[in-house]
C-alpha cells in the first residue's frame, strides 16, 4: 500500500472527524474543481482528499442516484445518500465509510458533502486493495476494477454491468441539475477503460437471452425470492404491475439475487436506454406486489429510478417498457387498459407509492396501445445517399453482429476524418440518437460519435469493444430541421483499435 494514503483508518475517530470538518470547509482548488456550487465543491474536495478522479466520482454518483441524497432515506437495497453507501447484513459500505472518514453513520446518511467524501474513501479503499499506485490513480480508466467492486455484487457479469454503466456516462458526459438549481457537469471524455479481470467476462445480454422476451437478457433472481409455478396453467395471468426500483439498475439486479431480499420482479428496465433484464420466468411467481393474490396473477416490471425524481423516467425507458408490456398483454390476452396495467400503489393493501406522480401514464399507455407512431429513420453505411466517408474507411464483413450487409472501419488518427450519416430531420425537436456497430476485441475503446445539435457539435465516446449487435442509445439531443449530416463517427481518437461506422437511428421524442 502507498504511504501517501490520504487518511489512515488507524488514527483515532476524533482526529479523523476533525480532519473531515476541515475538508468540508476548505475551498475547492481550481485544479480539480469546476466549482459551480456546494455539491460540485464537495466532489472536488473528496477527489483531492482521496486522490480519486473527480469526473469518475461524479459519474459513479450519477449512475447510482442522479446526485440526489433523498433526504437520508435508504434505497430498496439499503443504500444512503448521493454515493449510495449501502448498509445491510451483507454489505457494510456505510460503516466502512464511517471507519475511513471518522464521520458518524448518521451524518454520512444525510449530509451530502460527508456522504461524497465517504464514497470517495470507500472507492479508494477498493483501489488500494487492488494495488493501484499513485501514478495509475491519475488515469480514470485504471479504476474500472475498483468501480466494479463498489457495486457490491459477487457475480462478475453484474459487476461488469455496473462498471460499464459508470464508464458509459464518462463517455457521454453528465449534466445534472440538483437542489437549489446548481448544475453539476462532467464533459464527455475520450477514455480507454482497463477492465482487468473483467475483460473476459461476457456481457449479460451475451451470456444468456431471456427465455420469455427476446429483447431482454436473463439473470435469475435468487430462488428464495420467488416461487416456482406453472402459469398460466396453474393460475391466470391478467395484470401487469408497474414499479419503480428506488435504486439503480445494476443494484436492483444484485438485490434480487441476494437471498436476504425476499423480493423480486419478473423484469427490470434501465433508465438511460431502456435495456431490459428478466429475472423471474413468466410462469413463476415473483414477490413484487406485497399481495399474494396479485403476485399470483400478475407480471411485475421494475423501472430504474426513484419516485421523487422525474429525471429517471426517460422516453427510452417508457418505450422499452411499453413494448414489453404490449408483448406480455398479447401473449396472455390481457386487455391493454388501466384496469389491467396498474401501478404498485393500486394493488389492494399497498404501502408503496410507486410509480409515483412523475410517472406519465398517458404517454406510457399511448406507447402500449400503439396509438402514436413517432418519426424514426435509420441510416446504414450501405444506404444510398445517407452515408459519406473517405477512402480510408474500408468495407468489412468480418465482424458478427453488423447492421446490413457490411460495415466500415478505419484506423484511428489524430486528424479529422469523419464518416457522416445524412438525415432529413422533419422538425426542430428533441431526438434520441442510437448507434449500431459489431463489437469485437480489436475495435476501438473510445470511438467518437459527433452529433450536429442545434447548439453545435457534441461528441460522445463509445467503447466499441462491447455492447454491439444491437441499438445503443448515446443520448437525446436537440436537432434542427432540414437535410444534413446529423451524426458522424470520427477517427480522431487516442483509443486503440479500429473505429467502426455501421448504422445510426434517429427517433423524435
Amino acid at each position: 500500500m502507498q504511504n501517501a494514503r490520504p487518511r489512515s483508518h488507524s488514527r483515532s475517530a476524533a482526529i479523523l472527524s476533525a480532519v473531515l470538518a476541515v475538508l468540508l470547509l476548505v475551498p475547492a482548488q481550481a485544479a480539480g474543481a469546476r466549482s459551480a456550487g456546494p455539491l460540485a465543491d464537495a466532489f472536488a474536495r473528496a477527489s483531492t482528499a482521496y486522490d480519486v478522479p473527480r469526473d469518475l466520482l461524479v459519474a459513479l454518483a450519477y449512475a447510482e442516484t442522479h446526485l440526489d441524497g433523498h433526504d437520508g432515506e435508504p434505497s430498496a437495497s439499503g443504500g444512503y445518500g448521493v454515493m449510495h453507501l449501502v448498509s445491510s447484513p451483507t454489505v457494510r459500505a456505510l460503516e466502512r465509510a464511517a471507519e475511513l472518514t471518522g464521520a458518524p453513520a448518521a451524518t454520512l446518511r444525510k449530509d451530502d458533502a460527508a456522504n461524497i467524501l465517504g464514497g470517495a474513501a470507500v472507492l479508494r479503499s477498493h483501489a488500494d486493495a487492488l494495488g493501484l499506485d499513485a501514478a495509475a490513480r491519475k488515469d480514470a480508466g485504471q479504476w474500472y476494477p475498483a468501480v466494479a467492486r463498489y457495486g457490491n455484487d459477487s457475480s462478475p457479469e453484474v459487476a461488469r454491468l455496473y462498471a460499464d454503466t459508470v464508464y458509459d456516462l464518462l463517455g457521454r458526459g453528465v449534466r445534472a441539475t440538483v437542489s437549489g438549481g446548481e448544475v453539476v457537469t462532467v464533459a464527455a471524455v475520450e477514455l480507454q477503460a482497463d477492465r482487468g479481470v473483467y475483460e473476459g467476462v461476457r456481457e449479460l445480454a451475451a451470456k444468456a437471452p431471456s427465455p420469455d422476451y427476446p429483447a431482454a437478457s436473463w439473470v435469475a433472481a435468487n430462488a428464495g425470492n420467488r416461487a416456482t409455478a406453472s402459469r398460466p396453467g396453474s393460475s391466470k395471468i391478467d395484470r401487469v404491475v408497474v414499479h419503480v426500483t428506488q435504486g439503480a439498475y445494476a443494484g436492483t439486479i444484485s438485490w434480487f439475487r441476494n437471498p436476504r431480499a425476499k423480493v423480486s420482479a419478473h423484469y427490470v428496465v434501465r433508465s438511460s436506454d431502456g435495456d431490459v433484464t428478466q429475472m423471474v420466468r413468466d410462469k413463476d411467481v415473483a414477490w413484487h406486489a406485497g399481495n399474494r393474490s396479485y403476485n399470483t396473477r400478475s407480471i411485475g416490471i421494475e423501472h430504474e429510478g426513484f419516485v421523487s425524481d422525474a429525471s429517471w423516467f426517460t422516453d427510452a425507458m417508457y418505450r422499452a417498457s411499453a413494448a414489453l408490456t404490449r408483448a406480455i398483454c398479447d401473449k396472455y390476452g390481457i386487455p391493454k387498459d388501466r384496469s389491467h396495467i396498474i401501478g404498485h400503489n393500486q394493488v389492494p393493501g399497498a404501502t408503496h407509492t410507486d410509480p409515483g406522480s412523475h410517472w406519465d401514464w398517458a404517454k406510457y399507455m399511448r406507447y402500449v396501445t400503439g396509438s402514436t407512431a413517432p418519426w424514426s429513420a435509420t441510416a446504414d453505411n450501405s444506404t444510398s445517399g445517407a452515408f459519406t466517408a473517405s477512402a480510408n474507411w474500408t468495407a468489412s464483413t468480418q465482424a458478427a453482429g453488423r447492421h446490413g450487409p457490411d460495415h466500415r472501419q478505419a484506423k484511428p488518427v489524430t486528424a479529422s476524418d469523419v464518416a457522416w450519416y445524412r438525415f432529413a430531420v422533419p422538425a426542430a425537436a428533441t431526438y434520441q440518437v442510437e448507434v449500431w456497430y459489431p463489437a469485437a476485441p480489436g475495435h476501438n475503446g473510445s470511438a467518437p460519435y459527433i452529433v450536429a445539435t442545434s447548439a453545435g457539435s457534441k461528441t460522445v465516446y463509445v467503447d466499441q469493444r462491447a455492447g454491439g449487435g444491437a441499438w445503443r442509445s448515446i443520448g437525446t439531443f436537440a436537432l434542427k430541421a432540414g437535410t444534413y449530416n446529423a451524426v458522424g463517427v470520427s477517427r480522431w481518437t487516442s483509443g486503440t483499435g479500429l473505429v467502426v461506422a455501421d448504422a445510426v437511428r434517429l427517433t423524435r421524442l
